[in-house]
């Protein structure tokens, strides 16, 4: 019997492109592609070359470059087109090491054996490749105390057969997502290309001894010549927080000099231009708690004249990935917009902005072509997971060109359309609606309410970790809207909700919902509610301000604002915005969803991981407690050993049959049947 994608084993089983890099000829392609693990327990990536050709054009079918036991991640390319990418696997030539970290290994460019040419004793993390000079840079976690590879080696030695694991904070933050942070933090490091073709990279060179936690989420980039590393540099702000500069690393002697500084916003993801003059950057604004909310700007520094200019003036755009074109005179980028997720090209001496792609789709990972005719990226949308596509670099809402991928493409069990309706204020709210193949005004279909996490986001594409097909295809409608706070649709969206996210995104989605069940295909008696962070804080309000809903799932959700604020993995971000409990209370007394416990009546499902540290546990105890106090029919389904997402493959299918099971229950009037393996 064949089986079809959807059915869960099937699922957690499909091929995920997780990323695109072009060669510095424009020739081949290469993408991380993860793919479950022979034990069935864990997801592992290899690399994939994929043809810059479409079948039409006679394209090649893609071809696996890599097996390596532990998988790989971050390709890119060395000026002779050979191919790096960190891996954990073991190294054939080295002495045996019980637990290998993350090294930099090389797969020559004419095919054959990878080998490591890079390791160090924190695993080597992030890098980048100097386009001309074949330099490489690369982050690497490093104990404070460390002066080389050999103490670094030895104090690690050291901790472990004492038996320590404590770490000693002196600044925020101390955790991120899903890790603590420390005793180890990132440095910096320079090496040059390997000199021939058995030998590794050169000795690699530590440029920022001094950094401490400045570099901690730092993305950097390398001039075409190698001889400097544009970085973030973290400066703290006092009361725990932080912004960013933008600093130049001479990599032959680690100086380091200020670009750029401006108060009260982050510099990030830095890129230099081909040419070498230019440095794109995010400029990014976390909000004023009495003024204008946060905001994400693309702008160019030119390096000779320190000139700044935006690259989109006048245009509300989030850039979310991009590239420059070869000849440095423009740039690609990806912004949300209604949506979707298109490509603009902004001509730099024109001044201009053109969207070149006009589909719905969402696109990332851009790779202009050496010759300025196309654009490589990956595009994604509710309807079709990430695959590489080719684009017309000079077009205008033009459609993208297929590329073959691993994998095959896939049939929707049912169909993906719009709906909008105008909100209480006047402001158009538009969403995705997922409808089973089956739904009709002779078989309306139950309708489940998601509500998307960030919340600065858009429901704009693909989700592995939630995706409504599965609903659809067990007979579900799945409506996906973007309410206040959503990205694509100008600041205006964002300052509807600024500081009073409860009522004015509850009030969005009670529209947007009201107008998906007075349709004839949907069925308005039997609906339910669904969200994950920011989608589960809105699950908890709505809980507690509308019984409309047959059932609710929160997954990773805040509930008691006051004890989320201190316990957050970065809480001064979240302060730009509500201010501290203590000293500006009014807006967690506006906002906080535990406040309205006793109003709950709709059966929930809590579900939350003890490694959420964006969200902690605390917030899923205490909800779970709380609705256990007030007598709410609920349910607590946790995972010891996951994170804000659920991400295992046997620990992802629990979470859908539980999910089905409470959803059957509660929506169609099922007896409870409780999952196997629980």
């Amino acid at each position: 019997m064949v089986r079809s994608w959807y059915e869960l084993p099937e699922y957690v089983r499909l091929k995920r492109v997780n990323g695109l890099r072009l060669s510095p000829d424009g020739t081949r392609l290469v993408a991380p592609v993860s793919g479950i693990a022979p034990d069935a327990k864990s997801f592992h990536s290899a690399l994939w070359e994929i043809d810059v050709r479409p079948a039409s054009e006679g394209g090649a079918d893609p071809r696996r470059l890599t097996r390596g036991v532990k998988g790989e991640s971050t390709a890119g390319f060395l000026p002779d087109g050979s191919v790096l990418f960190t891996s954990a696997r073991p190294d054939p030539d080295a002495e045996p090491e019980d637990k290998p970290g993350a090294a930099l290994w090389l797969l020559p460019a004419e095919g054959g054996e990878a080998r490591r040419v890079a390791t160090r004793p924190g695993g080597v993390g992030a890098f980048t490749v100097a386009r001309d000079s074949g330099l490489v840079a690369f982050s690497s976690a490093t104990l404070p105390a460390s002066q080389n590879g050999e103490d670094e080696a030895e104090a690690r030695k050291a901790r472990s057969e004492a038996g320590v694991t404590a770490i000693l904070h002196e600044s925020l933050p101390v955790r991120y997502w899903d890790r603590d942070l420390g005793p180890d933090h990132p440095r910096l490091f320079a090496a040059e290309p390997p000199a021939g073709a058995e030998a590794p990279l050169g000795e690699p060179r530590d440029l920022t001894p001094d950094a401490g936690k400045a570099l901690l989420n730092a993305q950097g980039a390398l001039t075409p010549d190698g001889t400097a590393l544009i970085t973030p540099w973290d400066v703290p702000t006092g009361k725990g927080g932080h912004s960013s500069d933008l600093v130049s690393i001479d990599t032959a002697t680690g100086e380091r000099t200020t670009l750029l500084s401006r108060e009260g916003y982050d510099l990030g993801s830095p890129l230099v231009s081909p040419d070498g003059r230019l440095v794109a950057y995010t400029l990014g604004f976390e909000g004023d708690y009495d003024g204008e909310p946060r905001d994400h700007q693309l702008w160019v520094l030119d390096r000779e004249t320190g000139e700044t200019s935006p690259v989109h003036p006048g245009l509300e755009l989030w850039a979310r990935d991009f590239a420059w074109s070869a000849d440095s005179g423009s740039l690609f980028l990806v912004a949300d917009e209604n949506g979707r997720r298109p490509v603009f090209r902004a001509d730099l001496a024109q001044g201009t902005v053109t969207r070149i792609t006009g589909d719905h789709g969402a696109y990332s990972e851009l790779n202009p072509s050496p010759d300025g005719r196309h654009v490589y990226a990956l595009r994604d949308a509710w309807d079709a997971p990430p695959a590489p596509v080719r684009l017309d670099a000079a077009a205008t809402d033009g459609e993208p060109v297929r590329l073959n991928t691993p994998g095959s493409g896939l049939t929707m069990p049912g169909t993906l359309t719009e709906i909008e309706t105008t909100a209480d204020d006047g402001t158009r709210i538009r969403s995705w609606l997922v409808l089973p193949e089956e739904a009709s005004d002779q078989a309306p279909a139950p309708l489940v309410l998601w509500v998307h996490g960030g919340p600065y986001m858009s429901f704009n594409g693909w989700s592995w970790r939630w995706n409504p097909w599965i609903l659809a295809a067990a007979g579900y409608a799945v409506l996906l809207p973007d309410p206040a706070l959503s990205t694509g649709y100008g600041q205006d969206m964002l300052r509807r909700a600024w500081g009073k996210w409860g009522p004015r995104v509850f009030a969005d989605v009670m529209s947007i919902t009201d107008a998906a069940v007075a349709r004839d295909d949907i069925d308005a008696d039997r609906t339910a509610m669904m969200g994950g962070s920011f989608g589960g804080y809105m699950a908890n309000w709505i809980a507690g301000h509308t019984d409309r809903f047959k059932a609710i799932v929160s997954h990773a959700s805040l509930w008691g604002l006051d004890a989320f604020n201190g316990t957050t993995d970065y809480p001064p971000v979240w302060e730009h915005e509500f201010g501290t409990p203590l000293e500006q209370p009014e807006r967690y007394l506006l906002n906080s969803p535990h406040l309205h416990a006793p109003n709950i009546t709709t059966p929930m499902l809590v579900i939350h991981g003890d490694k959420d540290y964006r969200v902690p546990i605390g917030e899923g105890l205490r909800l779970w407690r709380d609705l256990q106090l007030y007598g709410v029919d609920s349910k607590f389904l946790y995972f010891p050993d996951e994170n804000h997402w659920i991400l295992t493959p046997g620990n992802a299918q629990i979470w859908y049959r539980t999910v089905f099971a409470f959803l059957d229950h509660h929506v169609h009037g099922k007896e409870w049947a409780r999952p196997e393996l629980l």
